[in-house]
């Protein structure tokens, strides 16, 4: 009779990088919320928030080469793709929920002019194909922003990292430190030229089914993802007295830095933003996964950020599209308050669904699936 082996669901946390992607994610839901009030991405308050993605696509490319490169003599191709849908699928199911429950409150003629007119049956289509992952072409936009996940619209980015994913387990994992070097550089350039010489000077977009916007999905995920992944194998790591703080600040700073030109200097941005993702998010994850933490207060606080930091990020978008829409309408003395009760609201729905569905569902579907034999 073979014996039934679980493999353990992961090594020891990098605390500090778990507290980072928190800090980052809390950055995105302000980010979101200035955003309703910018004037155009020229003037925007935390102007480089949507950096935080790349940010995470470094972060995913090292905590997934750390995790699972030493263990493919003990795990097949189709035991860590259901180790990533088990950490990732249930939180994408409960924002497009979220998302369906406050669809309708979200209409608004101006901001998004197809909800009224969206029949019940093809919401509740779109929502569970949307469990699914699979992207929806601009043809069945609910909306009208053209998104592929019109429901919750970050989940365009988790669509790239399970691409990123299987281009892991498939091929790149197989790849020398050098070899893979050379891909990484080759992405690098790819991005350097998007960034600096194409039209917009920066790396937004990537969220519709349509090759301008594949184009640039894939531009921002492949670079991050796989030079996370060869830092993890370097392992050159720097260690820095309170690193947590430092690695906070750098990562603040850089989100919050206003546009760098205009609109006939789009190439100054984009330079701008190639540094920061080609060379300071792998100096900030060196720096994080060097680092140690010696406080009490340093330690809840990275676990209570690194716990909340995915939840946040992939339920959050319902209520900033509800804040989009309401937002015109507003008196002028409401506008802080709802815009406070909107950060609240993203960090307490997100800590709920945690508690209360994500870490109950992923425990059942562990003790289910993850077993391996041998």
């Amino acid at each position: 009779m073979p014996q039934t082996v679980t493999l353990p669901d992961s090594k020891g946390h990098y605390q500090i990088l778990d507290g980072l992607r928190g800090v980052a994610a809390v950055l995105v839901v302000s980010f979101h919320i200035f955003e309703a009030h910018a004037p155009s991405r020229f003037g925007q308050i935390i102007n480089h928030g949507y950096l935080a993605v790349d940010f995470f696509f470094l972060l995913s490319g090292f905590v997934v080469a750390y995790a699972y490169d030493d263990r493919w003599d003990k795990m097949t191709q189709w035991d860590f793709y259901k180790r990533r849908i088990i950490r990732l699928q249930p939180m994408l199911i409960m924002g497009t929920i979220i998302g369906a429950l406050l669809f309708y409150f979200q209409s608004s003629p101006t901001v998004f002019p197809l909800i009224s007119g969206t029949p019940v049956w093809k919401m509740l289509l779109v929502m569970l194909l949307g469990f699914t992952l699979l992207p929806l072409p601009v043809s069945m936009d609910i909306r009208g922003w053209q998104e592929m996940h019109p429901l919750d619209g970050p989940a365009w980015s988790l669509f790239f990292e399970y691409i990123a994913n299987i281009l892991y387990a498939v091929l790149f994992r197989r790849f020398s430190k050098t070899v893979l070097a050379i891909f990484v550089f080759l992405f690098a350039c790819m991005l350097v030229h998007y960034t600096v010489m194409g039209p917009r000077g920066d790396v937004i977009g990537g969220w519709s089914l349509n090759a301008e916007q594949l184009n640039i999905g894939f531009t921002r995920m492949l670079y991050p993802f796989f030079a996370g992944m060869l830092l993890s194998r370097w392992g050159k790591l720097i260690h820095v007295k309170g690193a947590f703080w430092v690695c906070t600040l750098l990562i603040t700073v850089i989100l919050c830095i206003p546009r760098i030109g205009d609109e006939h200097q789009l190439w100054m941005n984009g330079l701008y933003e190639s540094f920061c993702i080609i060379l300071m998010f792998p100096l900030i994850v060196a720096i994080g996964a060097g680092g140690t933490i010696t406080s009490k207060r340093s330690e809840k606080v990275c676990t209570f950020l690194g716990e909340i930091s995915y939840p946040i990020y992939i339920t959050h978008y319902p209520l900033i599209y509800i804040y989009w829409a309401i937002r015109t309408k507003l008196p002028h003395g409401f506008m802080v308050p709802v815009a406070l009760l909107t950060f609240v609201l993203s960090i307490s729905i997100a800590y709920a669904c945690l508690k209360l569905y994500d870490e109950p569902v992923r425990i059942w579907l562990k003790n289910k699936f993850l077993t391996t034999k041998k």
